[in-house]
């Protein structure tokens, strides 16, 4: 093991359980007398030297911080190019890590945050600098490669369902004199997995979502609407579960904002449920319903699945183990096991097999008529949603989530110029 700093930054969008995670790997690196760092605003901290001394925070603190949602010491989007074309800040980081002794770095993060520290590895590699990266899976889109889930996603995904449920109850009793048709918008650019969650609210076709359109079958507006005239003829009322990234057959997203890229590269999306809203409603004359459950859906932390809450510190835990043992280059990545009883295992997958790869739905989860999902995708989705872990309540009737102190370090470098 090498003596040494290790440094955490939190990267992308957070969910529900990303600090049960942090709380883990300061948990577990508080064991191994492992003065922890984080930065402030993920790669950026790292990069402007915004770093936070976590040693100054209580382990009732540190405990809290594993209820607590949103991302404790601040996240970002902010995406690295390659060696060659970024390679002052790749050279900057090495700077900021040596001159804290940082010889263990843990991005907690998605596909790109993987990228990144794959990348952070090769360059250390080639300085002869002793730094061990660690990828460590987050995201509510479950697209993950090699990862059989990734945290973040089941309590996503859980909300997801509840909120189907229970919003098709209230469709349900109106339907008569009312909304005949609701829709909700879930995550997913590229990737159903979220989408399909809802499909666990109903177990019959009469019980909602009665459709639900995924990103990888193409989008075909004659055949969603007469569908969903199909079945507000034979119910009465219609569901309709829409993935953000669903796309027309040329590869055009149906809610193409028209502005322009984010941070990371992708394109920005302007809302598929009030552009299916309207034009159920112009092409059927029904009364519609939309929602957009955006941030709640990710930060929905009293409503998390004890299943993700404990793989979300599992992972973190690992990351850790890893990292003291010299596993340079790995994340620590889900490996079910079993089915029922549902079992699952934390093991290293190389960070070449995680970065840049995306995991999609399986054909075999899509029905043949591509608006719900099958019993396989039941199988593997239930377990992901299963249990509760709860925040505690204070006596106002709210959560008591954690506020860190998030002391800064003095930086010893010059100021960051990029």
């Amino acid at each position: 093991m090498v003596e040494g700093t290790l440094l955490y930054a939190q990267s992308g969008g957070v969910t529900a359980v990303i600090n049960a995670t942090a709380s883990a790997v300061i948990t577990e690196a508080r064991a191994r007398k492992i003065k922890v760092l984080a930065a402030r605003n993920g790669i950026l901290g790292a990069l402007r030297e915004e770093l936070i001394d976590t040693s100054k925070e209580s382990p009732a603190a540190i405990r809290a911080l594993a209820h607590t949602p949103g991302g404790a010491f601040g996240s970002c989007r902010v995406k690295l190019k390659s060696l060659e074309a970024d390679r002052a800040k790749y050279e900057r980081l090495l700077e900021v890590f040596k001159a804290h002794n940082v010889r263990y770095f843990l991005y907690n993060g998605g596909n790109d945050s993987a990228d990144t520290a794959l990348k952070v590895s090769q360059l250390a590699a080639a300085f002869d600098y002793p730094l061990t990266c660690i990828g460590v899976p987050k995201t509510v889109d479950n697209d993950l490669a090699v990862t059989d889930t990734c945290p973040g996603f089941g309590s996503a995904a859980k909300y997801t369902a509840v909120s189907v449920r229970e919003a098709a109850l209230d469709v349900a009793a109106m339907a008569e004199t009312s909304t005949k048709v609701f829709v909700y918008e879930a995550m997913g650019r590229h990737a159903g997995w979220l989408a399909a969650a809802a499909g666990l609210a109903g177990q019959t076709p009469e019980q909602a979502p009665h459709l639900i359109l995924f990103p990888e079958r193409p989008y075909d507006e004659p055949a969603f609407l007469a569908q969903v005239k199909k079945v507000v003829d034979k119910v009465g009322w219609c569901v309709v579960v829409a993935s953000e990234g669903i796309q027309y057959a040329d590869g055009r997203f149906v809610a193409d904002a028209g502005g322009g890229k984010d941070s990371f590269g992708h394109t920005q999306l302007g809302g598929v449920a009030s552009y299916l809203a309207g034009r159920v409603k112009n092409e059927l004359g029904m009364k519609v319903h939309w929602t957009l459950p955006d941030y709640l859906q990710r930060s929905a932390r009293h409503i998390a699945s004890k299943t993700d809450w404990e793989q979300a510190q599992a992972v973190g835990k690992a990351a850790v183990q890893f990292a003291l043992k010299g596993q340079n280059s790995v994340m620590p990545v889900i490996v079910r096991s079993s089915d029922a009883p549902y079992r699952w295992k934390i093991e290293a997958a190389p960070l070449t097999k995680v970065a840049n790869h995306e995991k999609k739905m399986p054909n075999g989860f899509i029905r043949k008529d591509s608006y719900g999902i099958t019993p396989a995708a039941r199988k593997y989705l239930e377990p992901l949603i299963r249990g509760e872990a709860y925040p505690p309540y204070g006596r106002d009737g709210l959560p008591n989530y954690v506020a860190l102190k998030n002391v800064a370090v003095k930086p010893k470098l010059p100021a960051w110029e990029g």
